[in-house]
């Protein structure tokens, strides 16, 4: 690589905390003196923020131990996919899982995924879906301390 790491970074960082183009950032770049094409910080982004997420990951403040999971479908290039999601009891997001199913396997990857990067929860609040209790009681089979699940018809702001 040709450019020095600093200069990889702030691009990689106002691509993501920012809602800039990489034509944009060329453009950013280019205005401080540097010369770089937009297809080099796409292929940056594409190499290092994998790392960067896992490297920040490492940091994260631990999560609450109750948890309120949902998910929701969006349009994504055209296509519908689903969105699972769990935030704590102050809002704070646990994790995220954007899927092409919403079936008990997707459900079940969610919660895998959550719980191996912030430990089981005590409580789960979620809506009446039943792929996702399956994947719960899935998990509480095969775990040692069961994780309470509590349903509710439409998740809302309550506790």
């Amino acid at each position: 690589m040709r450019f020095p790491i600093d200069v990889i970074l702030v691009c990689i960082r106002w691509y993501v905390a920012y809602p800039l183009s990489y034509r944009q950032l060329e453009e950013m770049m280019k205005e401080r003196g540097i010369l770089v094409d937009h297809s080099s910080i796409n292929r940056w982004a594409i190499r290092f923020l994998p790392l960067i997420e896992k490297v920040s990951r490492k940091h994260k403040r631990a999560v609450g131990g109750s948890w309120r999971m949902d998910e929701t479908s969006i349009k994504v290039k055209g296509v519908w996919k689903y969105l699972y999601r769990a935030v704590d009891k102050r809002g704070k997001t646990v994790d995220f899982l954007l899927t092409a199913k919403r079936d008990m396997a997707a459900a079940k990857r969610f919660f895998d995924k959550a719980i191996e990067a912030n430990d089981a929860p005590e409580k789960v609040t979620m809506d009446k879906s039943g792929a996702n209790k399956v994947a719960i009681d899935e998990i509480n089979a095969g775990g040692q301390t069961p994780i309470i699940v509590r349903q509710v018809k439409y998740l809302a702001d309550d506790n």
